[in-house]
């Protein structure tokens, strides 16, 4: 099955981009395609590189980061939304890019299922 997977919220203020990344996990262990990860909202928030979470807690971008380079998962960051935040290309962590909301209406027409955290 192809999936899309919108992410609204941060990585450090909601469990959804956690839950997210595990989901995303668990679908490409049981042979599913992820279409595209869509960043939209305060989900921006995990596409930035300068986060850096205390030790105790999971560097959640830097997990995004590895499962894009090791599976070849696009990684996308609504530019209105980076903008409003202060999030330009200088800051996105690797494996992530900037572009519009075109990019999550390909990515839901293109999968079989959407599935929204946050």
């Amino acid at each position: 099955m192809k999936l899309a997977i919108l992410v609204k919220q941060g990585p450090h203020t909601h469990q959804s981009s956690t839950s997210a990344y595990r989901f995303a996990q668990a679908a490409l262990a049981q042979g599913h395609q992820l279409v595209r990860v869509f960043f939209y909202n305060d989900g921006v928030y995990n596409a930035n590189r300068l986060c850096q979470p205390p030790s105790d807690e999971n560097d959640t971008v830097g997990l995004w980061s590895d499962l894009a380079g090791n599976h070849g998962i696009d990684l996308v960051v609504c530019v209105a939304a980076a903008m409003r935040r202060g999030i330009g290309e200088e800051v996105l962590a690797r494996g992530f890019r900037i572009a519009g909301l075109g990019q999550l209406v390909e990515a839901t027409i293109e999968a079989d299922r959407t599935v929204v955290f946050g």
